[in-house]
């Protein structure tokens, strides 16, 4: 019979830094994935200053990427750009992030079961392949369609958002030190730098059925940067949600990452949740306690779920989104508070009450014409 600590059920990022995580409080971890390496996936690339440090207390640092200094977003004539306060993030290829961390389990003694099918039945054993697996915890780290989740009865929630995302790689040279999020009528493009010569490209719409051409058609100055670009990677897509769950535990068993609940793409915080909740994860089972964890999970989400429901405000509202611009154009260090807010450096009820008043009588004067 297989024997260990804890059994984690998905080898992605999430999956894997919950397994560095627990290791280095000193358990036996085994992670078991019906996928090998590498394992790709959509999304932006970026990791936010606050997700770098979360990365460095699990113990991975000096990694090649491409550097950003701050947010800017887009839209017809307006702009709006602030730089973090504390440090810089960091735009970082899928693969090599999802490589550092393979290699950073490794280190650590972390067992990996690479291509082994996990049977969850309810109230039976645990199965690799076939052979049963002891474990005092299990830990569902497989996604959005989690099976650990629904096989535990977890599953009870709501979706707030759902949105599809497409994602290429582009070789031209970065154009701007900031990561720079382009809205359009169809959706929202946003690039990342990951390289002196590459970028990320990423498109988000509320359709299935809008791909990532037709947003680039609708971005006229995007369109433009990328003209004779060479594409390096195939375009690939995934389903992106803010998905809120009642419960992450259940007995022993927790969820992390996705499985336990998502917010928007364009948070940019997917990759920052999970290394967060990894974190708090292995504070609570190191003590046995996984009231700890379920207690702390919906504090990690509450500001990105605050942040994605505004941003997909200005997604379906377009006479919002151009007023929101417009503001945020003429008042930048309104958008520069929004992202300390954003980023945890500022309090919501701190923001409201210094910046709230301002906010009020500017959207009065857009209101009136002035």
């Amino acid at each position: 019979m297989i024997r260990c600590d804890a059994l984690i059920v998905g080898g992605g990022p999430a999956g894997l830094a919950a397994a560095i995580a627990l290791r280095q409080k000193g358990l036996d971890v085994l992670v078991a994935d019906a996928l090998r390496p590498p394992i790709d996936k959509a999304c932006g690339e970026g990791l936010m200053p606050d997700a770098k440090k979360d990365l460095a207390a699990l113990g991975i640092a000096g990694y090649d990427g491409a550097p950003f200094e701050g947010i800017a977003f887009l839209s017809g004539r307006h702009q709006a750009a602030a730089p973090f306060n504390h440090g810089s993030g960091i735009g970082i290829r899928r693969l090599q992030l999802h490589l550092l961390l393979v290699e950073r389990c490794q280190e650590l003694g972390v067992r990996l079961a690479w291509g082994t099918r996990v049977r969850l039945v309810e109230k039976q054993p645990v199965t690799l392949d076939g052979e049963p697996c002891n474990h005092r915890y299990t830990i569902g780290a497989d996604g959005q369609s989690s099976r650990v989740r629904l096989t535990m009865g977890l599953g009870e929630g709501k979706i707030l958002s759902r949105r599809f995302g497409t994602r290429c790689h582009y070789r031209v040279q970065p154009w701007s030190c900031m990561v720079e999020v382009h809205w359009g009528d169809l959706g929202q493009a946003y690039i990342t730098p990951v390289g002196r010569e590459e970028i990320c490209v990423a498109t988000i719409a509320r359709s299935p059925a809008v791909r990532m051409q037709a947003v680039l058609a609708g971005l006229p100055a995007l369109r433009a940067r990328l003209e004779g670009a060479t594409e390096l990677s195939t375009v690939r897509g995934a389903q992106t949600t803010t998905r809120k769950l009642r419960r992450v535990t259940a007995g022993n068993v927790a969820l992390t990452g996705d499985a336990s609940g998502s917010a928007d793409a364009i948070t940019g915080e997917g990759i920052g949740l999970s290394f967060r909740q990894a974190l708090l994860l292995a504070e609570a089972i190191a003590v046995d306690n996984l009231a700890i964890y379920e207690a702390g999970h919906p504090i990690i989400q509450r500001m990105p779920h605050l942040m994605s429901r505004l941003m997909l405000r200005m997604d379906s509202w377009p006479w919002l989104r151009d007023r929101a611009m417009g503001l945020l154009s003429a008042q930048p260090q309104l958008f520069a508070h929004l992202l300390a807010v954003h980023l945890g450096e500022r309090s919501v009820g701190d923001f409201l009450l210094r910046d709230a008043p301002a906010l009020g009588l500017r959207l009065l004067a857009l209101e009136r014409g002035t």
